[in-house]
Parts: C-alpha cells; structure tokens; sequence
C-alpha cells in the first residue's frame, strides 16, 4: 500500500505490504480501538523506534488507515521532535562528550538536546483527556513550532526515538502509556536511511553529511537500540523497509 505525506516540512513516500497491514497494523488499530471503549477514555500508545526507523512516516500511516476504515477508532499520530530544544539555545549551551566540550547544537537529536519536562508536561495534559496544543518541528526552520496542532481525539498515538529509552527521566514516561510499541532495525540499515535524509535538505556537502550522521545519528541510534525497554508490541524493520514481528 503506496503512502506519500509530509513530515517536519519534507515530502516523504512508503509502501506498506498486505502482510504488515492485514497481519500487524490493522489489528494493533484493533486492539487500540477496544481498548479505548473498554476504558471509556483517552487512550494514548507510544511507539519508539531509532533515527531512520521510518516511525514518523508509520504513525501518519496509521492515523490514514483509522482514518479510511469506519471499522476503527480514528488514531491521532503526534511526534516528540517538536519538544528540541530551540537552535540559539542549543548553540549557547555546552556539553562534554569524550574529554571534548561542544555546543549541543554538535549532537542535535540526542536525549540531551530535547525539554524533556515540558515533554513530561504535555504527555500528562493528553493523559488527562485535555484538548492539548502540541509543537511540531520544522526541518526547514530547524526549530519547533509551537501550537501547530490541537489534540483532541480519544485515541493517540505518540511516537519518538527515547520513549522507551533506560535512562533517568526518561524511563519513567513509558508509565504515562496504556500501550507501548517498539521497532528494531540494523545499524547498517539506518546508515544509508539516515544519510540520504540528511543530504535531502541540500545544506549540507557530502563530507559534512557524512560527518553528521556518523558522529551524531549512529551514537543516538546505538544509545536507542542498546539501552530502550521492550514494548507491548515488538516489531523489527527488514531489509526492504518491511516490518515483522520480532
């Protein structure tokens, strides 16, 4: 199934097999709409997944797929990139990586690099069934927009890298969802997703590219693989952007 829609300012397209959406994804929506009416509430799943794992793209496909199927709960698809913190503030602040003290604008993307409490505060206004504003970010800008949309569905799907990460603060909001959904993919398959992404915004030449995605995307997509809980769900990304149960 073809998918085309647009992501932190960029045009992005997928393709979605009849094995993953009639074996995996039609029954998660499924499960998720029963759950909802079970609880008489709203429901919030969060799904994490490493840098280049395709999970913006999958959450937007799945609010279509609600969306077209008046079987379904309509899914609201919301992200946790517009929670980086702001470009000015991360070129004025500073962290020490391997001896070396660097501005966090050098690792943009890391845990580190993100308001995790205004994160935190949000998660919570959505768990309290409140018509929440929540930011997105913008590639082109390179900084969030905030307010961009208002979540006001009883069925949410929040997707980020850390959601599921071990580490303190950000273990902890994995408790504020009802379900939780995790994907693996390759290192050496993120590589080649991950420079073609960065080399699509054209600001970059190939050996600044190169620089970025080893030096900052491959330690977060480690830091994600190696240290993230299991979630309720646990999918795997194969060679073909195909994804299976693990």
């Amino acid at each position: 199934m073809d998918f085309c829609c647009a992501i932190n300012g960029l045009a992005v397209e997928a393709a979605y097999s009849e094995r993953s959406v009639e074996g995996i994804f039609r029954p998660l929506l499924r499960s998720l709409g029963q759950m909802q009416k079970e609880k008489s509430r709203r429901i919030l799943a969060m799904l994490a997944a490493p840098p280049g794992a395709g999970k913006s793209t999958l959450s937007l496909f799945l609010q279509k797929l609600s969306e077209n199927d008046p079987a379904l709960t309509p899914l609201t698809a919301i992200g946790m990139d517009g929670f980086h913190c702001y470009h000015d503030y991360l070129a004025a602040h500073t962290i020490v990586r391997d001896g070396a003290e660097m501005p966090l604008s050098r690792i943009k993307g890391a845990p580190e690099t993100f308001d995790l409490g205004k994160l935190r505060e949000r998660i919570e206004a959505l768990r309290s069934g409140a018509d929440t504003p929540w930011p997105l970010y913008d590639r082109t800008l390179h900084d969030p927009v905030e307010g961009a949309i208002l979540v006001t569905g009883d069925l949410v799907l929040l997707e980020g890298n850390y959601l599921l990460l071990d580490e303190p603060g950000w273990r902890e909001l994995r408790t504020l969802a009802d379900y939780t959904i995790r994907i693996d993919v390759p290192e050496e398959l993120l590589y080649g997703r991950l420079y073609k992404r960065k080399a699509r915004s054209g600001a970059l030449a190939p050996a600044e590219v190169e620089r970025h995605v080893r030096g900052s995307d491959i330690p977060n997509v480690r830091r994600v693989l190696d240290h993230s809980f299991d979630g309720d769900l646990n999918l795997r990304m194969l060679p073909g952007g195909e994804y299976v149960l693990r």
